[in-house]
């Protein structure tokens, strides 16, 4: 039976008998560590699902052999796995028992002449406020008169971009998003694929529809969302939190390049990952804009933050940080929420979304992985940077600036 059919069975409820690695019910997941593997290039088949996979049957049992004396003479227990020939590697997750530490276990199973790397499973945040009340129809968006949206959207609208948007469950059946969800898969385990506050107010902020006459206008409202779930809301209230874990993030991240999407939305931070460094630095350098919200409360805004290509966004000025960062709307922002309301949110979580689908409107018209965004003291020019893109013009936009650009969409 072929492994990678039992891997899309798991993610998508149609669990198929008889897989070779049986999985265990769900194990929180600060108690388990990912072992990474080397495995022969030449053994790699390329096809359209998930993780890639393997060679025949015996290249395959022998993975599995190696992954269980791994478990075993670590005292370890294996739990799940996922191929990833792109980084010529397979990355196995392991449950840590409750008498050791995951970082001092990780250590020690990177000794091992079969294993390239060992690391804790990292836990990670998304990077939005409660809201400050639920008024779903409540009509200001900021970016509409700071990034004066209507005027953007006569050069460009995001026609023909692709967004990966990383993060909680998006309501693909929202009605101001309908229609603009290309892909929605679940990379969550043990949770079923749903609609979730986070994922679906950051979508909404990057591709609702325009001229509806419901709801908000998107910043890139005629591009394309990758709804993949790597992260799971933790209860009903409009203030749950949004958490992920470094493995259901690897999964989605590899999927997501894999993809070749023109930016890629991550809302979220956490501790340094070097597998998801890894990753991050293969889309990077295929061309993928890669945004990300910075956490005030870590070092360098966080991680992914803090890697160097990755655009760091925040809701407010910071200062201290090594790298650039830059500002966007991010406080009372209208959006959509599952149920097919509205409501108003905060954090830099929101303002990265703002970014990702400003990136689209600057790659429709300048087909180039060098864009470059205009600033003021930090805060985006979205005008000037649209009109950069679009004109090659290095000015500020006038009242007649757009006008006299003389571009559709």
């Amino acid at each position: 039976m072929n492994r990678l059919a039992c891997l899309l069975g798991l993610w998508l409820g149609l669990l198929t008998a008889g897989s070779a690695l049986a999985r265990e019910a769900p194990v929180a997941s600060d108690r388990q560590i990912l072992v990474m593997v080397k495995h022969p290039p030449d053994h790699y088949r390329p096809n359209g699902a998930y993780g890639g996979g393997y060679g025949d049957d015996l290249a395959r049992s022998a993975r599995e052999r190696l992954a269980h004396r791994i478990a075993r003479d670590y005292g370890l227990k294996l739990v799940d796995d996922w191929p990833m020939p792109m980084m010529g590697l397979d990355c196995f997750v392991m449950t840590v028992p409750d008498s050791r530490t995951t970082t001092a276990a990780a250590e020690q199973v990177s000794h091992d002449k079969a294993v390239s790397w060992s690391q804790p499973v990292g836990l990670y945040s998304a990077q939005g406020a409660p809201a400050s009340h639920n008024d779903p129809l409540y009509p200001a968006q900021p970016a509409a008169k700071e990034w004066r949206l209507a005027e953007l959207h006569q050069l460009a609208t995001g026609r023909g971009m692709r967004i990966a948007v990383i993060d909680s469950g998006v309501e693909a059946r929202h009605p101001d998003l309908a229609g603009q969800v290309e892909i929605d898969r679940n990379f969550v385990d043990g949770s079923p694929l749903s609609a979730e506050m986070h994922g679906t107010g950051v979508a909404g902020i990057i591709a609702a529809k325009a001229d509806n006459s419901i709801g908000i206008a998107g910043v890139a409202p005629q591009a394309r969302i990758l709804a993949l779930r790597a992260c799971r809301q933790s209860g009903a209230a409009i203030d749950s939190a949004t958490v992920c874990d470094s493995f259901s993030l690897v999964k989605a991240l590899y999927f997501a390049i894999e993809q070749k999407p023109d930016v890629i939305n991550l809302s979220l931070s956490g501790p340094e990952d070097r597998l998801l460094h890894e990753l991050l630095n293969i889309g990077l350098a295929q061309g993928v804009a890669v945004v990300a919200a910075i956490d005030k409360g870590r070092p360098d805004g966080g991680f992914p933050a803090s890697v160097p290509g990755v655009i760091a966004v925040s809701n407010a000025s910071v200062a201290g940080m090594k790298g650039a960062v830059y500002t966007a709307p991010g406080q009372d922002i209208p959006t959509t929420e599952p149920g097919g309301r509205w409501y108003l949110v905060n954090g830099s979580s929101y303002s990265a979304a703002h970014v990702s689908g400003l990136i689209a409107l600057l790659r429709q018209k300048q087909h180039s992985s060098a864009l470059a965004l205009v600033t003021d003291d930090g805060m985006i020019d979205a005008c000037a940077s649209v009109l950069r893109a679009a004109t090659g013009c290095d000015c500020r936009c006038g009242s007649t600036g757009v006008a006299h650009a003389g571009l559709g969409r």
